[in-house]
């Protein structure tokens, strides 16, 4: 932690910081806080797979020739796959 101490607290070590915040509100402290700016994308997710080596490298290939990235073509056959046992 910075030598200097914390703005609202007062505090000088994280410690010191988590027992003032489990004693005090923010609300009273409100105006003493600065704006933030951040980004959060909440509708993606990723789950990963193990693909063996060999596929992999084939997917690779094919999806290089066809211009979209593994990722996707890998995404739209198993959409594709689902659509078929969906129907079945």
């Amino acid at each position: 932690m910075r030598k200097h101490k914390s703005s609202v607290s007062e505090a000088t070590s994280y410690k010191e910081i988590s027992e003032f915040w489990d004693t005090h509100d923010l609300s009273d402290f409100w105006d003493r806080t600065k704006a933030a700016s951040f980004e959060v994308d909440i509708e993606s997710e990723v789950t990963y797979y193990a693909v063996d080596k060999m596929l992999s490298e084939k997917i690779q290939a094919i999806a290089q020739k066809r211009g979209v990235t593994a990722d996707t073509l890998i995404n739209l056959w198993v959409q594709e796959k689902l659509q078929e046992q969906k129907a079945s």
